[in-house]
Parts: C-alpha cells; structure tokens; sequence
C-alpha cells in the first residue's frame, strides 16, 4: 500500500482504543501507522505499541513538529495526518489513492461530523464545513482563487510526502492553525490545489461538549479571525484550552 497515517497525539489513552479499533477495519491496510508522542504521562503510548504502531517519542508537545517527525520516517509517497480521536470510512485508503491520483490536488481533507455524548453537535459540523470556504475566501482571497482551502486537524489530512516536503511540512512555529498555514504554502508553491471531499470522517466534539455549542463557536470563530488578521500563534493559542 502506499499510504502512512500518522497520528500526533498527547495523554489520548481514553480515546485512544476506539480509534485502533478503526484503524484495525481499514481495508486494505495502510503500509505503516505512526503515532509521534509529544510527552504523555498516561498509557498512549503503551496501547499504540499494543497494537503494533511504530511510536515516535518527541518530548515535544508541538502537534506541527510530531507530524514533521512521523512524516520523516514515513516509507510511502502518500501521507494522512489523523487526530487520535477521529474515525474513518473502511474505504479510506483507496480513496486516499484515487484522491491523490489527481495530480492537480495537492493537499485533501474530508467533511468532519462532531459528535459527543451519543448526538451530532450539528451546528459545530456545519461550522466546521463553511469556514474551509469562508475564511480563505475573506481573509486570503488570491489564493482562493489559485485553490486554496483551509483544512483543520479534525477534517483529515492527506497529501503526497513529495510536496510535503517540497515545501518544508508543518512550520513548528504554528503551534495553532499549523493546518491552515500548510494549505496557504502549499497552494503559494505551485504545488496544486486544495480540494475538500464530500465524504465523512468522525471527530470527537468533547471540546464542544465541555465548553458549550455557542462557547465553542464563537472561540473558533475569534479565532479565525484573529489569525485572519494576522495574530501570531502565542496570541491565539491563549483562547485555545486543551480539551482531553
């Protein structure tokens, strides 16, 4: 197979085994699953070697840099960054395939439905949804019109590892929005265009169930601004608590 997953992921113990257990569905298999751990003090790193993902161990709890260091190691010409608490479609490597098959795509992501509690959190999916559209077309409108969308962990992420690293990968720096700074460089090389597919992936909304729908939204939303303005990462990461 030609695809790496790799999974950044800091004390995602509790999470954790619902997504090896949908991992372990995909069929076929991806060649390699990497998870890079930024410094856990809980069992993640046990239950990934459990199941027989390689594990890097960064010390670092720099999402950018732990998808850099998976990324590194990766033996495959495609690559797919996945939050440790997201689920895939059993199809998801060949689509990755087809996906990137295209050359003129760069870089894909895939519709994020959030769910906690046993319900779809429908405003923060629909959300989630709009602003890969809206927030480069307001805030960054040249590459818009080149092919840029923005994509977020939650999404998916996949891209060809010769692009990848064409471009550099994550800009450690960014230790928020390190996503949507990778959708802007990779359009701003040439590298191709940033597509949103029309197919589901699963994410944990336990940030949207801790803080509340309107709370969440509007954070995003403050956010996305403040980046859009042109705020560095510190600044941003201050309304960005960690969730677990």
């Amino acid at each position: 197979m030609t695809v790496t997953i790799i999974i950044p992921a800091l004390n995602e113990a509790a999470a954790l085994p619902d997504t090896l257990a949908n991992l372990a569905e995909l069929t076929p298999q991806p060649a390699q699953i990497i998870l890079v751990d930024g410094g856990s003090t809980d069992k993640t790193c046990t239950l990934a070697r459990a199941a027989g993902l390689t594990v890097i161990e960064t010390g670092q709890a720099n999402r950018a840099a732990q998808m850099n260091a998976g990324a590194a190691q990766a033996r495959t010409p495609n690559l797919c960054f996945l939050h440790a608490d997201t689920h895939l479609p059993a199809d998801f490597i060949p689509l990755i395939e087809q996906t990137l098959s295209t050359k003129t795509t760069a870089l894909a992501g895939f519709v994020s439905i959030m769910h906690s509690d046993g319900k779809t959190r429908r405003l923060t999916t629909a959300h989630n949804y709009l602003k890969t559209w809206y927030a480069p077309l307001l805030f960054r409108p040249l590459s818009f019109l080149r092919g840029a969308r923005l994509l977020f962990g939650d999404q998916v992420m996949i891209c060809r590892k010769a692009d990848f690293d064409a471009i550099g990968g994550f800009d450690p720096a960014q230790t928020i929005m390190e996503e949507a700074d990778l959708c802007l460089r990779m359009v701003r090389a040439r590298r191709g265009r940033v597509r949103q597919i029309h197919r589901k992936v699963w994410s944990s909304g336990r940030r949207v169930a801790k803080w509340g729908t309107l709370r969440a939204n509007l954070t995003y939303l403050y956010i996305g601004v403040l980046w859009g303005l042109g705020h560095p990462p510190d600044r941003l990461a201050r309304y960005y608590a960690d969730v677990r």
